[in-house]
């Protein structure tokens, strides 16, 4: 049976290394953020980025490809109902990782995946009347320089 040529596996064959990027992709939509290794985190996250990108769709087939990847129905749902939505305007980049140094036992570099919240509209209305509010502030600020150099000439 032919293996896969490309590149080191993550815990040996690629069997494997599908079945643990599942799991780590369950855990992920259960919980929101996990820690791992960088490696892990690395793997993981175009796999959840596809499953997010399947479950923004919405369609039957769509979910049936989800169910093949995450065989727990439960998380599938939320997938689909709570975080897909959240991110219906948002065109990828669902994920983020930051390193947070090495394991302790066997100094193996560690980091986080977790979600990235989409902005909710209260978010994105402060936001942008924090940035009227600095625009308003740069204007009066080159309007009296302006005042104070016609002054002086």
């Amino acid at each position: 049976m032919p293996r896969p040529a490309k590149g080191a596996r993550l815990g040996g064959s690629a069997a494997h290394e599908k079945l643990l990027l599942a799991n780590l992709a369950k855990s992920l939509f259960e919980h929101g953020r996990i820690t791992t290794t960088e490696a892990k985190a690395r793997r993981l996250r175009p796999v959840a980025e596809r499953l997010i990108t399947k479950a923004k769709k919405g369609d039957i087939h769509n979910r049936r490809q989800v169910l093949q990847t995450i065989t727990d129905k439960s998380i599938v749902h939320t997938l689909f109902t709570e975080i897909a939505p959240r991110y219906e305007n948002r065109p990828g980049g669902y994920t983020r990782i930051t390193k947070v140094g090495n394991r302790r036992g066997d100094n193996a570099p560690m980091a986080v995946i977790e979600l990235v919240e989409a902005l909710t509209v209260a978010q994105q209305a402060t936001g942008e009347a924090e940035a009227a509010t600095k625009r308003a502030v740069k204007e009066a600020e080159a309007k009296s320089e302006a005042t104070e150099e016609t002054t002086e000439a």
